[in-house]
């Protein structure tokens, strides 16, 4: 009935926003249609109120499946109350709405708390040379159940937003301005329990770097997933061609560099900020599920954990004295090794059942990208030929065509276009982004300076979906102008760009950011 009504209020939309757009010159009614299905007719819903990142797409077939997966998401996972248990025994958060309020983009904190609301900040803690610290997660996990001791106590980790001044004194030619911050994170040495360490060697304590990484909006996430690999080959091509400078650890020059693939299944890279994910099968949310919560399943039968922690937990006197409380099926009479074998078991029970997984990817696959909105108005349609006349959509590619969508799982889980899961077959999509990562040189960076173009689809709706309108890897642009003028470094790929924006009248600069919400 939901999804029934939704299409009928789409299509009384797109003829509403016609006929109004007629007295309007809209420049392209076709166009209009095509692109206010910013999923496609598979794709896309007509809800844009507080719960727009949140609906099926029409290409879900078992809405009650879809909805057991939604209730998976957002609810709190514990010890030990089906179909929740498994948590810990360290974790980054108990749930995943934690991370993705309103199923969007984390908000901007001042502090690094996990239980905080909308706090999708996660930790990048690399040596002087962008190497991942290995006696921490890739993810660093600040939570922890009892009788362990999390690796790194949240508590005293300080987030500060420093002023940013850039070379144009954060001021447009008319005279007027913006405001630029950015974050700076320190972790005292106090607060780590484990040594640091990068491969087996350990480095000082305060030689680290810290970056903030948030979360990103997951809805649409499956239609991303359909772009033919094909497809996104021919877009490194032609950025190749063009003179782009690509990350080589992606392209090689001519065709994928072997870290650009992804599993056994061959699939690019192509989610998450560092583009470290391929499939959605084994992306964002599949993986985030066990890593987040430390939740076991059936093709994951271990611990999110390094072999550092459990060595030092293993000797820790107070887990020592209360581990068989807790975990008294462990105990052999050797408290130590009992410890270590538990923390780096590799055949661990499976806490979430086969189902519950698969109603999780259903759902997760199945999310619906909200309709652009209000398209036939004259001031969007300037803004959305001066967004593509001053180079913006050289990265933020407005349209792809998904393909059969054959999806893939690296992990075996699901078998080749899985019918279970929701398919999204030659749609016209409007994502805005490149897929690519592309360097920004913002002051302190992204890890590695690569970064992946951020659709710019459904973000309109952020403010109200999520309760904060904040953009970037780690929310530092409260506004578009400011993540438009983050783009702005003479090092920048975006660089001429933000020249030529700076150079609009301040109506014609509105305009851009005016487009920009409304897709």
């Amino acid at each position: 009935m939901k999804k029934s009504f939704l299409i009928l209020i789409g299509s009384l939309f797109i003829t509403t926003g016609i006929l109004s757009g007629c007295h309007r010159q809209v420049e392209d009614p076709d166009w209009l249609e095509e692109e206010t299905y910013a999923g496609g007719k598979l794709g896309t819903t007509f809800n844009s109120s507080s719960s727009a990142y949140e609906d099926p797409a029409p290409a879900v077939n078992d809405i009650a499946a879809f909805k057991y997966g939604e209730y998976l998401f957002e609810r709190d996972f514990n010890t030990n109350t089906p179909p929740f248990n498994g948590l810990g025994p360290l974790y980054i958060r108990s749930s995943c709405i934690a991370c993705h309020p309103g199923y969007g983009h984390g908000k901007r904190m001042d502090r690094y708390a996990a239980n905080d609301w909308g706090n999708g900040y996660l930790l990048v803690v690399t040596d002087q040379n962008d190497n991942y610290i290995s006696s921490l997660t890739g993810m660093p996990q600040t939570k922890a159940t009892p009788p362990f001791t999390p690796p790194i106590d949240e508590s005293q980790i300080q987030i500060s937003w420093l002023d940013y001044v850039d070379e144009w004194g954060n001021r447009f030619p008319d005279g007027e301005s913006y405001n630029l911050i950015y974050p700076q994170v320190t972790i005292p040495s106090t607060a780590y329990y484990v040594p640091l360490e990068v491969n087996g060697t350990t480095i000082p304590y305060g030689s680290e770097i810290v970056r903030l990484e948030s979360t990103i909006g997951i809805y649409g996430t499956g239609l991303l997933d359909a772009i033919p690999d094909d497809s996104l080959k021919a877009q490194y091509e032609r950025e190749h061609r063009a003179g782009v400078h690509l990350n080589p650890a992606m392209w090689a020059g001519s065709d994928w560099a072997p870290t650009g693939l992804y599993g056994n299944t061959r699939h690019p890279k192509r989610f998450t900020y560092a583009c470290s994910r391929g499939p959605l099968q084994d992306g964002p949310g599949a993986n985030a599920i066990w890593n987040i919560t430390n939740v076991t399943r059936g093709d994951r039968r271990y611990h999110y954990m390094t072999a550092t922690y459990a060595r030092v937990a293993s000797q820790d006197p107070n887990v020592q004295a209360h581990f068989y409380q807790y975990y008294p099926q462990y105990n052999t009479g050797d408290v130590e090794a009992d410890i270590y074998n538990y923390l780096m078991s590799r055949d661990l029970p499976a806490e979430m059942s086969n189902d519950d997984y698969v109603n999780l990817m259903i759902w997760h696959r199945g999310l619906a990208v909200p309709a652009a909105r209000n398209l036939s108005d004259t001031v969007i349609q300037r803004g959305r030929r001066l967004f593509r006349e001053i180079g913006c959509a050289h990265c933020h590619r407005p349209s792809w065509t998904t393909g059969p969508d054959r999806f893939t799982d690296p992990n075996g889980f699901f078998t080749t276009g899985d019918r279970r899961l929701p398919s999204y077959p030659h749609q016209k999509i409007w994502p805005y982004t490149d897929m690519i990562q592309h360097q920004l040189h913002m002051q302190n960076d992204i890890r590695t300076g690569w970064c992946r173009t951020t659709p710019l689809w459904g973000r309109g709706l952020s403010a109200i979906c999520t309760g904060s309108a904040d953009r970037l890897h780690d929310c530092r642009a409260r506004n578009v102008i400011e993540a438009i003028m983050w783009h702005g470094n003479v090092q920048s790929d975006a660089r001429r760009s933000v020249e030529q924006f700076r150079n609009l009248s301040k109506a014609d600069r509105d305009a851009i950011v005016k487009f920009i919400n409304a897709i």
